[in-house]
């Protein structure tokens, strides 16, 4: 549909991107811009800018950018329209009435409707005598209370191959339609359609918005596998989502707790514990880690106390520490997982586990000391060293030295040498990570590489035809947009050129014909003309024009020799004359 313009000039007008942002990220404003920690990737050093005077953002660390509206197509995982509506609602501004809806705007609409309608389904079976078994394994076996299974809308799935999908088709849903919502699942003959989830205990997963996004589901017999979870489909994405966090955002109070499984998660709130959530059938990933750090500021990991526990809970150590998220670590000696604690000790000893979770760093120095035996020379020699590495990874130095000062005490060794030893290690990383973030400046990095010569000048040209609407006329006669070496420059380069036909162009006009990938390209340029990578005067859109020519002609030149006699002499007069033309000034 066409997006009245005065609806995005009130859009822009009410949304302003620091604060919108700053819902999802902490920022620390200075002068016209503010920084912070990447939404986007994981980083320990700020890399992420918002620059207010234009209203864009911008990372230096893995590329991303662009404008208000395309910052919650990237965090919501949403379409245009859909982060047009999304902000709408958030300044409370009425959307256009659309004249013709487009089908494919529907689909996520739909997948939540029918997602709603199976979730209702399933919880009414598990009620009913054909959720016996649910009920048994539910109510019995996990000791569930009725009160914990209707708060978290517990279901069955009974056995059988379309039962779901004929109570759907009842309700008006053709294949296709939950199809697409991955309720059901289509034969490896690739006609006959059958339900996903059988004779499973299921548990609904929401969303923060209250909508039921998936579903996991625990089998009642030996079947494999043991807990099934959707695939990702329009509305759901497991890698962004953890299980419970719209109970435990309003619980949090600064800390959150992490388990491996539904079962452990609803254990913990049904004891009190209501800060519990749990990833979905996946390891921690950075989205998650990013996700929690929007909701916390501190972590602690309940993962089980078995070999690949400790494994996922050394990797979640590492990616809550990059999303800048403090962790400690859950030591539950006699229980494998929060579950079994909790019903052999009770919720008083697990609160006390809790208080006495010990930190990330404690937790680290003894998964390594675990692997030397400490009375052998070089076993003790192997620990110090790999510990001082870990150590001179702590930000703190202060804490940096309390741990040197424990692990002399630990290993025998004179804490003169250890805190050498550790400081040492802490001065060649932070100069190597000084080295990298200022190499990646310098060399003004798009998504994670340097920009060639010719895209440098073709960046600068870009800076100077959308700060300088006025010069259009005189850059679009100058430079032909096949001069361009990067097909994405070239897009910004025809769609801004277009654009300003009428007039002064806007990233938030930009933003609804732009791809995100040419929307990181433009704000890149625009966040490195604020940095003061890029000028923009005539003087410096000579430059950039002539650089822009001269790599096309080497490319040229480099070519030649595969071209014939009359070719190859008619280039030549033709660089000979480019050569005696200069470009005009930018204004």
């Amino acid at each position: 549909m066409a997006i009245p313009q005065s609806f995005l000039d009130e859009l822009k007008m009410s949304c302003d991107i620091g604060q919108v942002v700053s819902s999802y990220v902490q920022l620390r404003r200075s002068g016209r811009t503010s920084k912070g920690l990447c939404p986007f990737h994981s980083e320990k050093t700020p890399s992420f800018h918002v620059y207010h005077e234009n209203q864009s953002f911008y990372c230096f660390g893995c590329g991303a950018g662009g404008d208000v509206i395309s910052f919650i197509m990237r965090i919501e995982n949403l379409g245009y329209i859909e982060a047009l509506k999304f902000l709408a609602e958030r300044a409370g501004i009425p959307f256009p009435e659309e004249e013709r809806e487009d089908p494919g705007l529907r689909v996520k609409p739909m997948i939540y409707e029918i997602n709603r309608a199976a979730a209702r389904y399933f919880h009414n079976i598990l009620k009913s005598p054909a959720g016996e078994a649910g009920r048994r394994y539910l109510l019995g076996e996990r000791q569930l209370s009725p009160a914990t299974v209707t708060k978290y809308g517990l279901g069955f799935a009974p056995q059988g191959w379309d039962n779901l999908r004929a109570y759907l088709r009842g309700k008006g849903y053709s294949d296709e339609q939950m199809l697409a919502a991955s309720v059901v699942s289509r034969g490896r003959d690739g006609k006959s359609v059958y339900d996903t989830f059988r004779n499973r205990v299921i548990f609904p997963i929401i969303d923060l918005r209250k909508n039921v996004i998936g579903f996991g589901g625990r089998v009642m017999d030996d079947s494999k596998p043991k807990y099934l979870n959707s695939p990702d489909t329009p509305v759901f994405k497991k890698s962004r989502n953890l299980f419970s966090l719209n109970f435990a955002k309003n619980k949090a109070e600064g800390t959150l707790i992490l388990a491996e499984g539904y079962m452990d998660v609803i254990a913990m709130h049904q004891a009190g514990f209501e800060n519990a959530v749990a990833t979905l059938g996946t390891a921690l990933t950075p989205e998650q880690a990013r996700l929690m750090g929007t909701y916390c500021k501190e972590v602690v990991i309940a993962y089980d106390s078995d070999g690949p526990g400790r494994t996922a809970t050394s990797r979640a150590v590492g990616l809550l520490d990059d999303a800048g998220v403090k962790t400690r670590v859950l030591d539950m000696k006699g229980a494998k997982d929060p579950d079994e604690f909790i019903k052999k000790f009770g919720r008083d000893r697990f609160k006390l586990l809790l208080d006495s979770a010990r930190g990330a760093t404690e937790y680290g120095l003894k998964a390594i000391r675990e692997k030397y035996d400490l009375g052998d020379a070089a076993g003790k020699a192997g620990y110090l060293q790999e510990a001082a590495v870990f150590l001179a990874g702590l930000p703190s130095r202060v804490e940096r030295e309390v741990y040197a000062g424990r692990l002399a005490e630990e290993t025998g060794v004179l804490p003169e040498a250890v805190r050498e030893s550790v400081n040492g290690a802490a001065r060649r990383a932070f100069k190597r990570a000084e080295k990298k973030a200022s190499l990646d400046l310098e060399m003004g990095r798009m998504g994670g590489r340097p920009l060639r010569p010719g895209e440098s000048a073709g960046d600068g040209i870009l800076g100077c035809l959308y700060y300088h609407p006025d010069w259009r006329e005189k850059i679009v006669s100058a430079v032909d947009p096949a001069l361009f070496p990067d097909a994405g420059q070239r897009a910004v380069f025809e769609t801004l050129a277009e654009k300003q036909k009428t007039g002064e162009c806007t990233m938030t006009e930009l933003s609804g014909v732009l791809s995100l990938e040419q929307m990181n390209r433009l704000s890149g340029v625009l966040a490195r003309v604020s940095e003061g990578y890029f000028s923009i005067s005539p003087e410096a859109l000579d430059d950039y024009i002539r650089r822009l020519r001269d790599e096309a002609r080497k490319k040229e030149v480099a070519a030649a020799g595969e071209l014939s006699g009359d070719d190859y002499r008619a280039l030549a007069e033709r660089i000979r004359r480019e050569k005696q033309v200069k470009p005009p000034a930018g204004r």
